[in-house]
């Protein structure tokens, strides 16, 4: 017998993995957590069915969310994460020795309980001592900060469910706030692919074009996501993400990555027509 995790994408479209077991399975006070395995993917996470990382791409959100503000921002001490329970976030933010403190605030502590048992790969991370994990909502944690983060990381889920409150201009404000006078906020943005979700990234990016004075949106490709066109919101008071692009100080880091590159850095800036149009509609 064959045993598939489908999602759907639309009402016409449907993603399928075969799995070969189910590694974990639970339903938190929040949502549905599961944990499958399979041959093409290796581990993969789902909340409330919908996908949110797999072993064999993860590595191209992370390094989208993380390496892009980090080779702008030229000193980036603190850092605030929030969603991310699976770790991948942290993970690359620890490989920045000049990072002093990293807080991850995650709504649900059974996310990051079974991501440290099942998916190690992403959630080796929260073993840093720079790291410091909050569980409670992002919404409200972040209120009570001003002038304090260099780099806001929203890695959040889509804007329904426990994520919802995280698309919202009073969070986005809130952000402003925390981060300090040069401080950077990047977000996922959803796909501007299928209608919903195209709905969806332009309700973002209208509520952040409001917050913040330099707002970009940029984009991987990631194959497990819906339509594999993943966007990211790059948000500032200060830094322009491609002016202000320090290659030779990221360079000399020495960071290895898999996906990010320089060069990369600035394509991925350069988005399609369709894409700036929508866009366009709600600056």
């Amino acid at each position: 017998m064959e045993l598939w995790f489908t999602e759907k994408h639309t009402e016409d479209v449907k993603f399928s993995i075969q799995v070969d077991r189910q590694l974990y399975s639970s339903q938190s006070d929040f949502q549905r957590i599961d944990i499958f395995l399979s041959k093409e993917f290796g581990r993969f996470l789902t909340l409330d069915g919908y996908m949110m990382l797999t072993e064999k791409d993860e590595f191209i959100y992370h390094e989208m969310m993380v390496h892009v503000p980090m080779a702008v921002h030229p000193c980036v001490k603190k850092a605030l994460v929030i969603g991310g329970g699976d770790g991948g976030t942290v993970r690359e933010l620890a490989r920045y020795q000049s990072i002093e403190h990293i807080d991850l605030v995650e709504i649900d502590e059974e996310v990051v309980s079974a991501c440290r048992q099942y998916l190690q790969q992403t959630a080796c991370g929260f073993d840093d001592e720079r790291v410091h994990i909050y569980y409670e909502d992002g919404l409200k944690f972040v209120r009570r900060y001003e002038n304090v983060y260099d780099l806001i990381l929203v890695d959040s889920t889509d804007p329904f469910g426990p994520g919802e409150g995280l698309f919202t201009k009073e969070f986005y404000g809130n952000c402003y706030k925390a981060l300090r006078a040069d401080g950077i906020m990047v977000n996922q943005h959803e796909s501007p692919f299928y209608p919903n979700d195209a709905t969806a990234m332009q309700r973002a990016h209208k509520r952040i074009v409001e917050s913040f004075p330099i707002s970009r949106v940029y984009q991987a490709h990631i194959p497990t996501y819906p339509s594999g066109h993943w966007l990211f919101g790059f948000a500032s008071k200060k830094y322009r993400p491609l002016e202000d692009q320090d290659i030779v100080r990221w360079k000399s880091m020495g960071i290895r990555t898999k996906y990010y590159n320089e060069q990369l850095h600035q394509g991925a800036f350069a988005l399609p027509n369709y894409v700036e149009e929508m866009l366009e509609k709600v600056e």
